[in-house]
């Protein structure tokens, strides 16, 4: 439960129609079985006590006194147990039958929640037994032994150790109406919503219902957690599956197979949520509808993760996914490209070819801008401008490519250029200083701003959104163009974006492509070694890009802290890095990201393209002088 973590579980009991003491029996058993995989909230499904499918049992004294006496069974026999549970069961008060849910814990019941959709259609009949619960439904109810509680219709629960963990309830038809009771408990704060469920099962009902799942917790900005009856209900007129889902914030952690009654178990993360809402100034909180909050105390622990974040948050995992995720992104790249190009009507583009992934990914964009544009790719200049750095092998490849695509490549040697600025400023040459670096970096972007004057064009950033939050960039070199086509896709992206052109193109392009892509990170403003080769790897000075790209992603997207992040990076990189690895490049990434904010503050224009951007004049805005003392603080503390 530490960093908000809560580990939830969904759970289909083997159950017999009306045999209380056996569906007690066998729920008490999962109870325990979860708690030892460390659950801390279990949900069982709609009258599960009893059964759904009781008919007109559910009217007959003995099944209801039954129903009670099987959950004061349930609270005393889980007392000893760390966990929540709730489950179903129908209830009577005052001559009015209820379908409900109790929540039990430490051997009492704590409060019970009453269903307020009945069906009435197709083959459902609930209201030929039981009564819709009404806002104003607020009863007092006895559990034998379990003790007494609040029955109500508006009830959230909460935990008195963890600000951000309080749930609330529907059961079955709650979900499906139109004006569901979970929106109510979202906006009052429950961060879970559990629902008790006895779907029945026909064809394509199963992904309408994940679908359903699914949108409900994004909208809601909560974990949804859903029980299903399965097998065991009667099968005279209907099937049940036991299909238990587990979302959050529109996307499924855990789902069972249908027609296996299963437990699933669910890491969710309460905090993230929380932040989420505080993100979204259109999530707004209910102030009108009064609900009864009932408390409950858990043990403070560290949760168990089950499953380790991925290692690249920004790429997805499935091959199939991330071959459309590449084709969209190139396509949302190369339309905020042609969108500008034909604006300002030129027919011109200037790019630094160095080689690397950046630009390689730049001219890959701008390519497919052209294309749709139905322009003369002659109208790409592709500017090859070696200098002390520059090696033999990202010469040839940037001459390749560019010759490959059909552009227009020009070659400007500027080692004379530059050994002139040094000696015009004075700078020994044999000083491989920031000077001896930033003065290649800068003599490239003037020539590439004057030939885009003399074309009548404009020139085409190559910097990836990594590179600006790191400040990996000379401040008014490659840190400025006219429009930066990378600057929301992260390192571990372009190499993800290079590799799917390649893959989908034939010859000396696709081989040439591969070969960038498998060429070390490097600015080359350092002389080549004895070999040759790049003696100037990016990864060496500022850290893995991968791990920086891990922090970038947790940090802006949820908003979690130094502690937390590292906290998941140890699960995600176990076996990749050590935990003095991580914690010293975790101390750079803040470090780097708070001092190299003036870089990001005159960003050039670009496209947004994923939910993590730095733009100054899109979703991040932060002062430049803005002081890194609290976070440096806490990662000392780790």
């Amino acid at each position: 439960m530490k960093d908000g973590f809560i580990k939830i579980a969904c759970a289909t009991p083997d159950i017999k129609v009306a045999d209380t003491e056996h569906n007690a029996t066998e729920i008490i058993r999962l109870i325990r079985e979860a708690n030892e995989k460390g659950v801390k909230i279990i949900c069982f499904p709609e009258l599960g006590i009893t059964g759904y499918t009781c008919g007109d049992l559910f009217l007959q004294d003995v099944l209801l006194k039954g129903a009670v006496k099987a959950v004061a069974d349930i609270a005393g026999a889980t007392a000893d147990l760390d966990i929540v549970s709730i489950v179903g069961l129908p209830y009577q008060v005052k001559g009015k039958l209820y379908n409900i849910a109790a929540v039990i814990k430490g051997g009492k019941v704590l409060g019970a929640t009453a269903k307020k959709n009945i069906p009435n259609y197709s083959e459902f009949y609930e209201l030929r037994h039981f009564t819709p619960a009404g806002d104003s439904l607020m009863e007092e109810i006895c559990f034998d032994a379990a003790g007494f509680a609040v029955l109500c219709s508006n009830h959230v629960f909460a935990c008195k150790e963890i600000s951000n963990l309080k749930f609330g309830i529907e059961i079955c038809e709650d979900l499906w109406v139109a004006d569901t009771p979970s929106v109510k408990l979202a906006k009052s704060g429950a961060t879970i919503i559990f629902n008790l469920s006895a779907s029945d099962e026909v064809i394509g009902k199963a992904n309408y219902r994940k679908n359903l799942i699914k949108a409900k917790s994004g909208s809601l900005l909560c974990a949804y957690a859903y029980a299903d009856a399965g097998v065991g209900e009667s099968t005279q007129d209907m099937v049940f599956a036991g299909h238990n889902i587990i979302a959050e914030n529109g996307t499924v952690y855990a789902e069972s197979k249908i027609f296996d009654n299963e437990m699933i178990i669910a890491d969710v993360d309460v905090d993230r949520l929380v932040h989420e809402r505080r993100r979204m100034n259109t999530f707004i909180v209910n102030t009108d509808c009064q609900f009864h909050e009932s408390k409950f105390s858990l043990k403070m622990t560290e949760t168990n993760l089950a499953v380790a974040p991925a290692k690249t948050p920004f790429v997805p995992t499935v091959k199939y996914d991330l071959d459309s995720r590449c084709e969209e992104i190139l396509t949302m790249q190369a339309v905020g490209l042609m969108t500008r190009i034909r604006h300002i009507g030129c027919k011109n583009v200037v790019i630094g070819l160095s080689g690397g992934l950046d630009s390689t990914l730049a001219l890959i964009v701008t390519v497919h801008a052209f294309d749709r544009l139905g322009l003369d790719k002659k109208g790409i200049h592709c500017i090859t401008m070696p200098c002390f750095g520059t090696t033999d092998r990202t010469y040839t490849n940037a001459c390749r490519l560019a010759e490959a695509y059909g552009t227009t490549l020009e070659e400007i040697n500027i080692k004379a250029s530059v050994s002139q600025h040094f000696e015009d400023i004075g700078q020994d040459s044999n000083n491989h200083d920031v000077t001896y670096e930033n003065g290649q970096a800068r003599e490239r972007t003037q020539i590439l701003m004057d030939k885009a004057n003399m074309l009548g064009g404009i020139v085409i950033g190559t910097g990836d959104l990594s590179e600006l939050a790191l400040g990996w960039a000379t401040y008014n070199g490659d840190h400025m163009s006219m429009y930066a086509v990378n600057s929301s896709i992260p390192k571990t992206l372009v190499r993800w974006l290079v590799e799917y052109e390649a893959n989908r193109t034939e010859g000396i392009l696709s081989s040439t492509l591969k070969d960038i892509f498998d060429t070390p990170v490097s600015p080359e403003l350092l002389p080549p070694d004895e070999d040759g080769k790049i003696s100037q790897k990016t990864e060496d000075l500022v850290g893995p890009y991968e791990l920086h790209d891990y922090f970038l992603y947790y940090m802006l997207r949820f908003g979690f802290s130094p502690s937390k992040i590292f906290r998941l990076a140890q699960k995600s990189f176990e076996g990749d890095y050590s935990r003095e690895e991580i914690l010293k490049w975790l101390k750079k990434f803040y470090w780097r990201f708070f001092t190299q904010q003036f870089k990001r503050s005159c960003m050039p224009d670009g496209p947004k393209v994923g939910t993590v951007t730095l733009s100054p004049r899109g979703d991040f805005r932060m002062p430049s002088d803005a002081a890194v003392n609290l976070w440096m603080k806490e990662i000392e503390m780790i």
